[in-house]
């Protein structure tokens, strides 16, 4: 569809409706303006779990906004982008009142930009955490020798009630349906055995320029930093990106590997806390930004 015109813009109405499959063209390009890394296929892949709003202006997408809801009490949100032309007119709120609508005894989460953090706060949203995002090429990275009784090995899709149960403990929400397609896509899967119990996993993934290691869910940070060495060992000399808690302590050790600091989105949740077994397992790196 040709663009319109800045004039045409800027007088013609924008109107709010619900996001098809037909506007992921669309959508895509408005986040590659804002040099978003997202690809058609990644728009497509996370699309399939949401419900969206788009923003429109003369025939085109200046806005987008999705949500995914988690079973009947959690969801999240993301991709929340304005065209830098029309920024500055509202939005990007009335966008959040859609995505908003009907989750009120939901329990939302969502990582903040510094841009969107002011809004989200006015919206109720609360500081909980933050992510930092490592990127790079990843190096050759030794493996990391495992205590007696633990293994790592590749994850089967006959456990993929094993890897949903551990997911939900550590984000603490239920994402089944998210899991098992990050599983039948993902290039790789390890799960971290303890005396033939699943106790973490990590996935390697086809994201933006290259390749995301997520979700990562370990016991402890040693496990963590098992898992993500496997994987980023496996994609030495590729581009490499790993979105991780930023108090899991993981900075120094990523950076070591080929993986330096570029962002630090702050993380966000309306509604009741997030509930987290105190011995379960913990979620070191999140599957992506858009989805947490």
């Amino acid at each position: 569809m040709p663009s319109s015109s800045p004039s045409e813009l800027s007088l013609a109405p924008v109107v709010f409706r619900a996001m098809t499959a037909d506007d992921i063209e669309q959508a895509y390009a408005l986040s590659a303006e804002l040099r978003w890394p997202h690809r058609p296929t990644d728009w497509a892949q996370v699309f399939a779990h949401a419900e969206g709003t788009v923003a429109e202006q003369a025939g085109q997408i200046v806005g987008t906004g999705l949500r995914w809801r988690w079973g009947k009490q959690h969801a999240s949100l993301g991709l929340i982008i304005v065209s830098p032309a029309c920024q500055g007119r509202g939005i990007g709120r009335q966008l959040m009142d859609a995505l908003l609508n009907g989750l009120e005894d939901h329990t939302v989460l969502l990582q903040a930009t510094e841009a969107g953090r002011p809004l989200y706060e006015k919206l109720g949203f609360k500081v909980t955490g933050g992510v930092r995002q490592h990127q790079g090429l990843a190096t050759p990275t030794p493996l990391i020798a495992q205590p007696p009784g633990w293994r790592m090995r590749p994850a089967g899709l006959n456990e993929l009630a094993a890897l949903q149960s551990l997911d939900a403990a550590a984000r603490g929400m239920p994402r089944p349906a998210l899991i098992e397609g990050l599983l039948a896509s993902a290039e790789a899967c390890v799960v971290l055995d303890h005396e033939q119990t699943p106790r973490g996993f990590a996935m390697l993934r086809r994201f933006g320029r290259g390749h995301i290691i997520g979700p990562v869910v370990a016991p402890d940070v040693e496990g963590a930093k098992a898992l993500i060495a496997h994987l980023a060992g496996q994609n030495a000399g590729h581009f490499t990106r790993i979105d991780v808690d930023a108090a899991a302590g993981l900075g120094d050790w990523l950076a070591a590997i080929g993986l330096a600091e570029v962002d630090a989105p702050t993380t966000m949740v309306r509604g009741k806390p997030l509930a987290y077994s105190n011995n379960g397992p913990a979620l070191f790196a999140i599957t992506s930004q858009a989805i947490g």
